[in-house]
């Protein structure tokens, strides 16, 4: 006992704390909006978290490093706006369709050799537009909300602040924490009908219709590897680890493919919750900090096996609530995301119209928005710098946008 890797412990518990209660709410709504029953939703969550958990765990135990996953948020941002009125068989199909696209990267090494030869610049502008495009009505959520509920969403916008100035970490609990408080002195809560309850799996066979499968399975592909696991590759560079890359693609994206008729959307790389398994907090030895990632995995297991208690209990919330929370937890993204679309003026106005046109939600053929985007804003690069000197390759990096 003397010996035992508390830290490490208390390192795992908060990497999942801080992952579940900033974008729970987000995956609870992109099942919403694919038509999930309450028993669905909590097959969803149990997939999730099963997957997250023996990924993390088995990762971290093969490679001897902490090797975090997590699901894609901005993804399940894109299926809350991408799903509406599309059947759940179809929706499974552009999980399992975007899942094989990871492994096949996985499997190749094409997404190991792209992360350190190709210059992404062009490409890094026009995904961080769509990602903002795709995010930007959640962040007009928050100030949406607060002409039914003013005084709750007002004060956890504050708070909000106040926290990302002094303790930016565990600002969406603390956020969290204070809405809940005030939505039960306004008696806005309904905890009535709450109960602990075991995650049961729901099967869909997946069916694919081309429209589902080019709007939402290529783009929550392109955003889980721009968005989430370029970032991830790099948190683990920066914190010295030289676990290879391919076989983590390889097993994030086969784990998507099994566990898709479940609810299981996306797993991916985690980057901001997983630096903290990969700090001094989790332990003094960085060989040892790998047990935080193996807890972190446990505590991911525990989350899937009682999701059906998580579903019930964002449930019990007001609806401003949960629109303020997911607005808020995106806030970050959002900003970082339009940053780096208009930070090169050569490709600024590219960027603009590929984030117009993600944010419209306009479809054609049947295909969503962010499909669109991404074609409107290659054309309208192609166009504009046709026979023009070559545009300075400001990074060579893949998205660094920052996520869970």
């Amino acid at each position: 006992m003397k010996n035992f890797p508390w830290s490490g412990v208390a390192a795992g518990f908060v990497t999942v704390l801080v992952g579940i209660t900033s974008s729970a709410v987000i995956v609870l709504q992109a099942a919403s909006a694919a038509g999930a029953t309450p028993t669905q939703i909590s097959s969803w969550m149990l997939a999730l978290g099963l997957g997250m958990g023996l990924t993390t765990i088995g990762l971290s135990l093969r490679y001897r490093a902490p090797v975090v996953t997590a699901w894609s948020t901005p993804g399940a941002a894109l299926l809350v706006t991408s799903l509406s009125g599309v059947p759940m068989s179809d929706a499974i199909g552009a999980f399992v369709f975007a899942g094989a696209l990871v492994t096949l990267c996985g499997v190749t090494g094409w997404f190991e050799r792209a992360m350190g030869k190709i210059p992404l610049s062009i490409a890094a502008a026009m995904l961080a537009a769509m990602l903002a495009g795709i995010l930007a009505h959640f962040g007009m959520n928050v100030f949406v909300a607060m002409e039914p509920q003013f005084v709750m969403v007002f004060a956890m916008f504050v708070f909000y602040l106040l926290c990302k100035r002094w303790l930016p970490r565990y600002a969406i609990i603390i956020v969290l924490l204070i809405g809940t408080a005030l939505a039960a002195v306004e008696g806005l809560l309904h905890f009535e009908k709450f109960h602990f309850a075991w995650a049961l799996p729901v099967f869909t066979m997946p069916s694919f219709s081309w429209s589902t499968t080019i709007g939402v399975g290529i783009p929550l592909f392109v955003v889980t590897m721009a968005s989430q696991n370029a970032p991830g590759v790099a948190v683990i560079r920066a914190s010295g680890y030289s676990t290879p890359v391919s076989p983590l693609m390889t097993w994030t994206g086969l784990t998507t493919v099994v566990l898709a008729p479940f609810g299981c959307f996306s797993l991916n790389l985690a980057a901001i919750t997983a630096a903290i398994c990969m700090g001094k907090e989790a332990h003094e030895d960085p060989a040892k900090r790998y047990w935080a990632a193996v807890a972190a995995g446990g505590f991911y297991l525990l989350v899937g096996v009682f999701g059906a208690t998580v579903g019930a209990m964002f449930a019990a919330f007001p609806q401003e609530l949960v629109l303020a929370i997911a607005g808020l937890a995106l806030f970050g993204t959002i900003a970082n995301s339009l940053t780096i679309a208009m930070a090169n003026d050569k490709q600024r106005e590219a960027a603009l119209i590929t984030f117009l046109v993600t944010a419209s939600g306009v479809t054609l053929f049947g295909v969503g928005a962010a499909f669109w985007g991404l074609v409107a804003g290659a054309l309208a690069y192609f166009v504009l710098s046709w026979r023009q000197a070559p545009v300075a390759d400001a990074g060579s990096q893949a998205l660094p946008l920052r996520q869970n």
